[in-house]
């Protein structure tokens, strides 16, 4: 039940199943893939619309949680993305408005995963950490 995947642009991705599906929990879940992808998609996102936006951008991590229908083919029903997204006098509204356009209109994985999902997000903000020292 470990299956290895070449993606178009020639990288490889291994998946495996879980033990009481035959599997050997030797790599993520496929459906963990998707959810990594989607999360990988609406952080690309967001970090290109602040840098465009000339915002002064450090970081971004989403984590990401969710929720399966009970029954075959189990699709997700929730899924809730939250960012941390690290920079300098970042305002608050530029990444409300990032994750927001990312959501709506640019991160084709939320939007496909949005047809069946509930999406919602949420972020908190952090300042770079300081590269001054005292002496």
């Amino acid at each position: 039940m470990t299956f290895v995947a070449e993606t178009q642009s020639g990288h490889v991705l291994v998946m495996d199943g879980a033990p009481e599906g035959g599997g050997r929990n030797l790599a993520p879940r496929p459906m963990e893939t998707v959810l990594a992808g989607a999360a990988g998609c609406t952080a690309y996102d967001v970090v290109l619309i602040l840098q465009r936006g000339r915002h002064d951008i450090c970081s971004c991590t989403v984590k990401v949680s969710s929720e399966r229908a009970p029954t075959d083919p189990k699709v997700f029903t929730r899924i809730h993305f939250h960012f941390s997204v690290t920079g300098n006098a970042l305002p608050e509204t530029a990444v409300a408005r990032a994750i927001q356009l990312s959501h709506e209109k640019y991160c084709s994985a939320s939007i496909m995963l949005g047809k069946t999902a509930t999406l919602t997000t949420s972020f908190d903000l952090h300042l770079p950490p300081s590269t001054n020292t005292a002496s």
